[in-house]
């Protein structure tokens, strides 16, 4: 009988074989002792492995069905090398609505290598197939994307690169392993920013990549030790914790993501809401097919900057702030937080408008949040002279 994926959550990294603690040890040290001057133990310099960081990666690896597990000091540490495969003269593919650290990532630093860049709206798998150049050697993307929301469909995408030669990275970040597995569809790399829900208490800045195969994880292991930007054991510790109880946590956000979701949607003043468990979303088919829920992330869309504005000062509830993921509900403002890096002209390309937000949903109760919600949209409309039922 095999485990369902919250029981292995809890017991992903079993019980310490020396002593039985439950709970991993933290090595604070950055080297250790070697009884031979020819033959070194699994361990020599907490920059090349760390006992708990190492549980942190065989735990992740397990929990994607990857073979190897990497930890590093932030999800765009990982997404950076990550990138860091490919060579001068190389192409990538990139999903258009892409993170924005990673798209400044692509068009400031990468292209300095001589690595070409190609956005795409990975929606539509013939635009992706037709940008497909003979030196393409990944295709980017994530899924749901941040912050519309947008769906590709990963195992396309995934035949569609490995019949052009080309490897395929997936940001699992808004999903985790508990509602969709990449690998399992085809990709060759799952990256996530575990600050946010695997961390999931706004506590820990760390980024992980799990490899389909021994091989690229062999690759990946060595820019990890050449860069040398790996996770601490202290953050590690806390990262495997985070993650025993991402079932439950995650779990009760989506549920409550859901009800907001469909609050906001029959608001007057809301004009869009971007959330894939709608069955009227273009990506829902898709969706429902590659992950096993919606998540508890959303984003929704006012009229304009003075609306949004009025709605931020107003609402109690959540923090205002960057990231997503955590206990406490997040919102943030992606024209100037997620995506400020990306020049205006490009953010509107993409539906970041100035009246788009974003909500994390975190655990507070969802009566309270929904009754939030309406006040401050009540301010709204007071703001601009309206008059809406509650």
């Amino acid at each position: 009988m095999t485990d369902r994926v919250e029981t292995r959550f809890i017991h992903s990294t079993g019980v310490d074989p020396q002593t039985g603690a439950v709970n991993v040890p933290i090595y604070l040290s950055s080297t250790f002792h070697q009884k031979s001057l020819d033959s070194f133990g699994p361990f020599d310099y907490s920059r090349s492995g760390n006992p708990t960081r190492l549980a942190l990666e065989e735990t992740i690896a397990n929990l994607e069905g990857g073979k190897r597990g990497f930890a590093f000091s932030s999800g765009m540490a990982a997404i950076s090398s990550a990138f860091m495969l490919l060579s001068s003269g190389d192409h990538v593919l990139v999903s258009e609505d892409v993170y924005g650290g990673t798209y400044r990532f692509i068009t400031e630093v990468l292209n300095k290598f001589n690595i070409e860049y190609t956005f795409v709206n990975m929606t539509d798998l013939n635009e992706m197939a037709n940008a497909i150049q003979p030196n393409t050697k990944v295709i980017y993307l994530e899924t749901p994307s941040n912050p519309v929301m947008n769906i590709t469909d990963i195992e396309i995408a995934a035949k569609l690169a490995k019949a052009n030669g080309c490897l395929t990275f997936v940001d699992n970040t808004f999903m985790t392993p508990l509602y969709q597995n990449p690998l399992e569809l085809g990709a060759d790399i799952v990256l996530h920013s575990a600050t946010k829900f695997l961390s999931g208490h706004s506590d820990v800045i760390a980024g992980l990549a799990v490899t389909k195969d021994e091989e690229l994880g062999n690759r990946l292991g060595f820019i990890q030790n050449t860069f040398g930007s790996v996770l601490g054991a202290q953050d590690s510790y806390l990262l495997i914790q985070g993650i025993k109880t991402l079932g439950a946590r995650l779990g009760q956000s989506s549920e409550s993501a859901r009800l907001i979701a469909e609050y906001l949607h029959n608001h007057p003043l809301i004009e869009e809401v971007y959330y894939p468990g709608f069955s009227f979303h273009p990506g829902n088919p898709i969706h429902e097919r590659q992950a096993k829920n919606a998540g508890a992330v959303l984003s929704f869309r006012l009229a304009d900057k003075k609306s949004a504005r009025v709605f931020v000062e107003h609402l109690r509830i959540p923090v205002f702030a960057v990231s997503l993921g955590a206990v406490e509900s997040i919102l943030s403002y992606p024209a100037t937080m997620s995506h400020g890096s990306m020049p205006a002209e490009e953010r509107e390309k993409r539906g970041i408008t100035d009246g788009l937000l974003r909500y994390s949903v975190g655990l507070e109760h969802p009566d309270d949040l929904v009754q939030d919600l309406t006040q401050a949209l009540a301010q709204v409309a007071r703001r601009n002279g309206l008059s809406i039922a509650n």
